[in-house]
């Protein structure tokens, strides 16, 4: 499939109230396990690859060991695929998306922790333009790319419990303004938290789902519009590879 047209089937599948579910995959073996399962889109996440090339995560690897592993995804399936480019890693929004559309990826996720900078928010503003700037590189490209732009207002507790949500919600509609097609404001929140946020923001909304406690039902009456794994897929497997091999000690 055309890059285009990848690009233009990962942002069809962001339907509120019947989410696309993209499975968060690290490598070539978890991508065909996920598209095997029936998936038609996946998620690299950067967690999960830090761990599957022993660096820490939060921009413990770089970019170029980040698109290496993508390639190695996107040769392995067909069907598009969305990366997990933390902080974007230091570099120029220009050099990140012709990076990730050299390796055949056609959507990223952009955070707002710069972790290069001991971990601080950038402001509001600040990260919308860069949000921008990324997709007039996509546009410069001739490509659909989505933009999932992410706040951690919430992991990062910022401010008082009460204002969160609304804090949360000006930051992303200042994202998509500038050009975002989906909104993540990560965490696990409550029914009511996610129902105000699917309602008051104006693009798809990203829920991160647990893949055993969670149902995609359930998200999709929340209104989400998307759902992917984070690092929970990886663990989930992991401990059952400790399980397995318990008794081989």
């Amino acid at each position: 499939m055309a890059i285009r047209d990848l690009a233009q089937t990962l942002l069809d599948l962001h339907r509120p109230g019947d989410p696309g579910v993209f499975p968060t995959v690290w490598d070539a073996w978890s991508a065909a396990i996920a598209v095997d399962a029936g998936f038609g889109a996946l998620t690299v996440g950067s967690h999960p690859v830090a761990d599957s090339i022993g660096r820490a995560d939060n921009e413990g690897m770089t970019f170029d060991e980040l698109l290496t592993r993508v390639r190695q995804i996107t040769g392995a399936v067909d069907v598009p695929v969305s990366v997990d480019i933390e902080s974007g890693y230091g570099e120029d929004p220009a050099r990140l998306i012709d990076g990730l559309l050299e390796v055949g990826a056609v959507g990223l996720n952009i955070e707002d922790t710069v972790h290069s900078e001991g971990g601080r928010l950038r402001e509001a503003a600040e990260h919308a333009d860069l949000v921008g700037a990324l997709r007039s590189a996509a546009d410069a490209a001739d490509v659909p790319f989505v933009i999932n732009a992410r706040t951690d207002v919430f992991l990062k507790q910022v401010g008082e419990e009460s204002e969160r949500v609304d804090l949360a919600v000006s930051r992303l509609r200042l994202c998509a303004d500038a050009g975002a097609r989906c909104l993540y404001p990560v965490g696990f929140h409550s029914d009511d938290v996610h129902r105000r946020l699917t309602s008051e923001l104006p693009l798809p909304v990203n829920a991160i789902g647990h893949p055993e406690q969670d149902t995609r039902t359930h998200l999709a009456d929340l209104g989400v519009g998307r759902v992917s794994f984070g690092p929970l897929w990886q663990m989930m497997l992991a401990e059952r590879a400790r399980e397995v091999l318990a008794d081989w000690r």
